[in-house]
């Protein structure tokens, strides 16, 4: 399946969904009711969180939540998280 994928091209888009989709099961559920990934965009994935604490929060585990996202994935898909 991933073989016809690549050769379609469309891996990469796939790859970026499912990023968006394993998003609350990476960050938890306390952290998922504050926030909702918006898209992805350049290897930058954007998140709505709602209200500027959770946004430092975030801020501060930003990398953390590259690396987890990147390994629940499989592969390196997400270079930066920008909070908005």
């Amino acid at each position: 399946m991933l073989g016809l994928m690549r050769e379609l091209g469309i891996a990469p888009k796939m790859a970026q969904y499912d990023v968006i989709a394993a998003w609350p099961d990476v960050v938890g559920p306390q952290i998922a009711r504050v926030t909702a990934p918006q898209r992805m965009e350049n290897g930058v994935l954007y998140v709505a969180v709602t209200t500027a604490p959770w946004r430092a929060e975030l801020s501060m585990k930003r990398l953390e939540l590259i690396e987890k996202m990147n390994t629940r994935v499989g592969t390196r898909v997400v270079n930066d998280i920008r909070f908005r």
